[in-house]
């Protein structure tokens, strides 16, 4: 088995397919035109977000029988089209999904505690006790919009909060001890937290836009640790100006590239992005919920074991 991998990983994926008797090749350089010449040579592609994988290049795959994706989803592959060429697809959402459930709890009790503002000021010696008044979690309820592996590992993570767990999935008979399953009608009537853990899908772009936003009854904080698409950025300026949305807590925004890098290099970002950034109602982190030193471990496993149990 010849694989190809194309983004830098946790050296062990490398290792246990080279004990496997696979054979490694790396290309972190490459443009993915010159990926795309060669990648019929191998059996397997192991990427992360380098590029796209669409029907041109699996054209030019005339061998490959798998791709394993480190990460949670499968949004940079036509899978539908690899399937029907009988690819094998692995994702690695068991992976980073405590890393997303920590990384949530942490932007709302900061969000709740208004932490990044009252570390900016005491560093800019401002003692403002009144102005940093937080409030507590306990007694909310905190809703959940997809309950796959994210959205458990966050509920999970409430286990230790005096809070009520109701979450919304496509998907029926999904809810569990951690979190009660209720329909969109419910959802929209009793939260105060709504925490997004979906897939990138037709049904999610743009599922936050201001007709949702204002179906909520409540004013509400906003958690999006899932993907930038899910959130209509203008509607949720709007929400934060007219105060139905108290806060938000954004690891992904939909003005990313692709690779997730230079963000800041696009000098065209709309004024709605720089609003975001001088909010003292925002929090922002850099994609970064499910990059910690423990899950890069865990994403490479995830996938060498998946792999050698369906070819090995």
């Amino acid at each position: 088995m010849k694989v190809l991998h194309v983004d830098r990983n946790h050296p062990l994926i490398i290792e246990q397919f080279n004990a496997m008797g696979f054979v490694n090749d790396e290309d972190y350089v490459s443009t993915k035109e010159a990926i795309e010449e060669k990648i019929g040579d191998y059996d397997g592609l192991i990427i992360r977000s380098r590029f796209t994988i669409d029907a041109p290049f699996l054209d030019k795959a005339k061998h490959l029988k798998f791709i394993g994706r480190l990460g949670a989803g499968l949004e940079n592959i036509d899978t539908r089209y690899a399937k029907s060429l009988g690819i094998f697809l692995a994702a690695a959402p068991e992976g980073n999904r405590n890393a997303v459930g920590e990384h949530a709890l942490g932007m709302l009790l900061s969000l709740f505690n208004k932490l990044n503002k009252a570390d900016a000021e005491v560093r800019n010696g401002q003692w403002d006790r009144e102005g940093n008044r937080g409030i507590e979690l306990e007694g909310k309820v905190v809703g959940i919009i997809g309950y796959g592996n994210m959205g458990k590992s966050f509920a999970k993570k409430l286990r230790g909060f005096e809070v009520a767990v109701l979450c919304y999935d496509i998907k029926n008979g999904v809810g569990d001890e951690l979190c009660q399953q209720v329909s969109l009608d419910v959802f929209k009537e009793k939260v105060d937290v709504i925490s997004l853990h979906t897939p990138q899908t037709e049904l999610t772009k743009g599922m936050i836009n201001s007709d949702f936003i204002n179906s909520i009854r409540k004013p509400f904080w906003l958690l999006n640790t899932a993907r930038g698409s899910a959130i209509v950025i203008n509607d949720l300026v709007t929400g934060l100006q007219n105060n139905k949305i108290l806060g938000a807590g954004l690891d992904v925004l939909s003005y990313e590239k692709s690779s997730f890098e230079g963000l800041f290099s696009d000098h065209s970002l709309p004024k709605e992005f720089h609003y975001l950034v001088a909010s003292e109602q925002v929090l922002l982190s850099p994609h970064v919920a499910g990059w910690t030193i423990e899950s890069k471990e865990k994403l490479a496993q995830t996938i060498v074991d998946k792999i050698i149990d369906k070819f090995c």
